[in-house]
């Protein structure tokens, strides 16, 4: 017992000498860490600290953002239509370049013809001292890079940075139709579609460029940067690649769009061509037009005055936007709803001298001499208006305005492009409304030719007669076929979209058809002489649309003497009449007549478009 009382003793004084052994070892480790540790902060503090501060102020870590490249937008073959090209933007860094004032002096002397336009950005800029870059003077071409990049180390705080700057490679080429870019503005930062932009980005200002601008933009990327006390590249240190935007495939065809934009050439007017089986459109051009790389450097506001206020509004999208009188192309709508409403039918014919009187009033036909005794597809044929005038007291406004809103018109068609305009289509009710005047008997006349209160747009006009080529299905005018990644994924692909279907029985449809097709064909037809092809059998109808009625002597004089009076020239037309693959509608402002100032277009672009279809199919078979 006294032995094992003994032995637990001396285990204890042996385990408590070696605790206390391990304990000292272990504190003068530390002690002896602490030492080295306060030996090297003195030494990088005390004795290199004038060195490592140098250091310092010499280099900086900073985060850059990548801007990613915009999408490319192609026509419906494969052909680029507009691109992307390299630009120099020139920035500067405030607290890089002190002395500002200094260095901003230099740059002056270096690039004199930019001393103006760098003066105003720098006084439009509220410079606080930081390490944002301002931007002074977008693509400055590359005399101007080689020279400062020559003098990068007197220039302290500039930067040159390569972004991919727009290019519309046709000038003017569906200018309305693709649209242009400019500069986001502060309140659409703000903009939940917007959330990968920052001030000084660009975005879709019209067209298919803002249509569309979610899927072209891309997602921006950034890197990692050390840059030394001139705030130049010293390394990349990591990298976020961008996300390009997506490829756009438009409907449009690139040859034909060419065509219509020949064919307006000191014109004032719109075309527009679709695939009356599917809606797509195959041009659209609007005149006079603009050019879209005017504004990729930012417009002076000297020429956006000239543009906005030129009278012939090339500004507008006249294919879309513009609003004229139907004239006797608002027969077809006339002819249909006589016909469903049983007033009329193949046989009823009535007899035209010249003139319909009603009240007090004496309508004139166009044809001064009259059509004689003519029935529906005769009065079609040959536009007469006496025919019409009594179908027209017979129909009624409101009842006339039924089958023309479900044709389509008076509504906007659903085109994804900006401010489409809606038509209007009278009634009754909306002339006391609108004027505090009852409707008039005599009115019943004029909106059965497509004169008085009607209005329309081209594209109106085009899927109304693409309903009647098809069959009677109204189709939504698409203008993007596909979207595609870079990498060529299919991102969407748009399918032909139905909207409507025209109140009215085949019987109906074709009676008109074989009006319209004898427009062109027949020996009386109105455009037998301008848009008849031996090869391609056309159908159609002109319009000649009043701009202002005749009143008095002075009225008519100032007509002869002033174009703005001269009537706008209509004709919209399909081929071939049997299998139709192309409607076309033409509107010419103040173009006199229909058949001589708008058919040959129409004609020129059909027969352009059918014969590229069979040479190309040519080529491929041979292929």
């Amino acid at each position: 017992m006294i032995f094992s009382k003994n032995f637990q003793k001396y285990f204890y004084n042996v385990d408590n000498e070696w605790y206390k052994r391990r304990l000292f070892g272990i504190m003068l480790a530390v002690f002896v860490a602490f030492g080295i540790l306060a030996a090297r902060l003195f030494y990088l503090q005390i004795i290199q600290g004038d060195h490592y501060f140098k250091m310092s102020k010499n280099n900086c870590i900073r985060i850059q953002r990548i801007k990613p490249v915009r999408g490319l937008i192609f026509d419906r073959t494969g052909k680029l239509l507009v691109e992307n090209r390299p630009s120099f933007d020139l920035s500067i860094i405030p607290s890089d370049a002190k002395p500002l004032e200094q260095t901003i002096e230099k740059l002056s002397a270096f690039m004199p013809e930019c001393v103006d336009e760098i003066a105003g950005e720098i006084s439009k800029k509220k410079f606080r001292y930081g390490y944002r870059p301002v931007l002074l003077k977008q693509d400055i071409g590359r005399d101007a890079l080689a020279l400062i990049s020559a003098h990068r180390f007197e220039l302290p705080g500039l930067v040159i940075d390569t972004n991919a700057r727009r290019n519309y490679i046709y000038d003017s080429l569906s200018s309305h139709l693709v649209g242009y870019l400019g500069e986001i503005t502060a309140r659409e930062l703000n903009n939940a579609n917007c959330k990968y932009k920052e001030s000084g980005d660009v975005i879709g200002r019209y067209g298919v460029e803002k249509a569309y601008d979610t899927y072209l933009s891309g997602i921006p990327g950034g890197r990692i940067i050390q840059v030394n006390a001139n705030g130049q590249l010293v390394n990349i240190l990591d990298t976020v690649e961008p996300e390009s935007g997506n490829n756009l495939f438009l409907t449009i065809d690139f040859a034909l769009q060419s065509v219509a934009e020949a064919q307006l050439q000191d014109k004032v007017g719109a075309i527009v061509a679709m695939d009356p089986s599917s809606g797509e459109v195959l041009a659209m051009a609007s005149s006079p037009t603009f050019n879209q790389n005017d504004f990729i450097n930012g417009i002076s506001s000297d020429q956006w005055q000239s543009l906005v206020s030129d009278p012939n509004r090339p500004m507008m999208n006249k294919a879309v936007q513009g609003l004229y009188p139907p004239a006797s192309t608002y027969k077809v709508v006339t002819a249909l709803a006589a016909l469903e409403e049983g007033l009329i039918d193949e046989n009823t014919t009535y007899y035209c001298p010249g003139s319909y009187k009603y009240g007090n009033r004496s309508y004139g036909c166009w044809k001064a001499q009259g059509h004689g005794k003519v029935n529906v597809v005769e009065a079609l044929a040959q536009s007469c208006d006496v025919f019409f005038y009594h179908v027209g007291k017979k129909i009624g406004v409101d009842r006339l305005a039924w089958y023309a809103t479900n044709c389509g018109l008076g509504s906007k068609t659903g085109i994804n492009l900006d401010r489409e305009s809606s038509g209007l289509i009278p009634t009754a009710a909306w002339k006391k409304k609108r004027f505090g005047i009852s409707w008039q008997g005599g009115e019943n006349l004029s909106i059965a030719i497509g004169q008085g209160y009607n209005l329309v747009t081209p594209l109106q006009m085009a899927v109304l007669f693409g309903a009647v080529a098809n069959g009677g299905t109204e189709f939504k005018p698409q203008i993007l076929r596909l979207i595609q990644t870079v990498e060529g994924e299919t991102v969407k692909a748009v399918l032909p979209e139905i909207v409507g279907i025209l109140p009215v029985s085949k019987d109906s449809l074709d009676l008109v058809r074989n009006g319209l097709r004898d427009v062109v064909n027949s020996k009386h037809g109105t455009a037998r002489w301008y848009v008849y092809d031996k090869e391609i059998e056309i159908s159609g109808k002109t319009g000649t649309a009043q701009v202002v009625s005749k009143k008095t002597e002075k009225d008519n004089q100032n007509k002869k003497n002033n174009v703005s009076y001269e009537s706008h020239a209509w004709f919209v037309g399909y081929a071939p009449t049997q299998n139709p693959r192309i409607v076309v509608s033409v509107l010419v402002e103040h173009g006199m007549h229909g058949s001589s100032g708008a058919g040959p277009i129409a004609k020129e672009m059909i027969v352009s478009y059918l014969k590229d279809m069979v040479d190309n199919s040519i080529t491929r078979s041979q292929e």
